[in-house]
């Protein structure tokens, strides 16, 4: 097996960014030795899922409370429940991905967009083409709702790229994450890898729609993937929500500017939102443990 050097491990020393991995481990390790986690796994991942999917179908301009989308069965109707549809189907099944994941990331890409849009999309399951527009990050409502045209005078983020740069960078993307499943580069932890193809995601908006949705569930893949949250029961959507979208799109806005201390916040970023998924499933413990659930 050949080794070599993980291109990137240099993000891994940014500031900041040693502490953000190691407080991360660190409440992720606390989080998989509650003694809930000694029987009731399966329940826990369960809920993870479905918080995970409320929260990011909420990024995405469908906030619902939990309660209504326990007794939904149908998601078929409006915008809004399509998308709460589209990231609960995302969500039970990206777990399922991980063979497939290891050895061709853009397959498990395509399969997500097919999931969040339904396959009567002519769109779906394939990235965008010459002439076709990604659709938004952040939805209009949600950008009024928080100020962001105050929050952001002079932070815009720049246009989705074109259909030959996506195809290119997919591919990078698509080798790097091979090469790490092969063991052919050592050295980024796995919050770091996990933010930039979080990030890079973002950045690139390779479908014409849901590409929020679908760069927060391969985050989820590549920490389920890399050992930091094999059970995947720390849903860092639930924080990225709970940080908010102006939080969310400012440190996108490192990210995308390419610079050390960006891409350091955006690091930092992901790592706190993933913080906060692990309390939320350390509450879900807590309550399972005094009968509550």
């Amino acid at each position: 097996m050949s080794t070599g050097t993980d291109p990137l491990a240099s993000l891994a020393e940014l500031p900041g960014v040693p502490e953000a991995v190691a407080e991360v481990r660190k409440a992720v390790d606390r989080l998989y030795g509650h003694r809930v986690m000694r029987r009731r796994a399966g329940e826990v991942t369960s809920e993870a899922a479905i918080r995970g999917a409320r929260a990011s179908a909420a990024l995405d301009g469908a906030d619902w409370p939990l309660e209504e989308i326990r007794r939904r069965t149908d998601f078929g109707g409006d915008a809004e429940a399509r998308t709460v549809g589209g990231a609960l189907r995302i969500s039970a099944e990206a777990g399922q991905l991980l063979g497939v994941w290891r050895h061709s990331p853009l397959q498990v890409l395509a399969r997500l967009h097919l999931l969040a849009v339904g396959d009567a999309d002519p769109s779906a399951g394939r990235p965008r083409r010459a002439g076709e527009q990604a659709g938004p990050l952040f939805p209009v409502e949600l950008a009024a709702a928080e100020g962001f045209d105050k929050s952001f005078e002079g932070v815009e983020l720049p246009p989705a790229p074109g259909a030959e740069e996506v195809a290119a960078r997919l591919d990078q993307l698509s080798h790097l994450l091979a090469s790490r499943a092969e063991g052919a580069a050592n050295g980024a932890p796995a919050l770091v890898t996990a933010a930039v193809v979080h990030g890079e995601l973002l950045a690139l908006r390779p479908f014409a729609s849901h590409n929020g949705v679908i760069a927060r569930a391969a985050q989820r893949i590549v920490l389920i993937a890399e050992g930091l949250d094999p059970k995947a029961i720390c849903p860092a959507e639930v924080g990225l929500a709970e940080l908010g979208t102006a939080s969310y799109r400012d440190a996108l806005a490192g990210y995308l500017s390419g610079t050390g201390d960006g891409m350091a916040r955006w690091i930092r970023h992901c790592g706190e939102a993933l913080r906060l998924g692990v309390r939320e499933s350390t509450a879900v413990c807590e309550a399972m443990q005094r009968g509550m659930v």
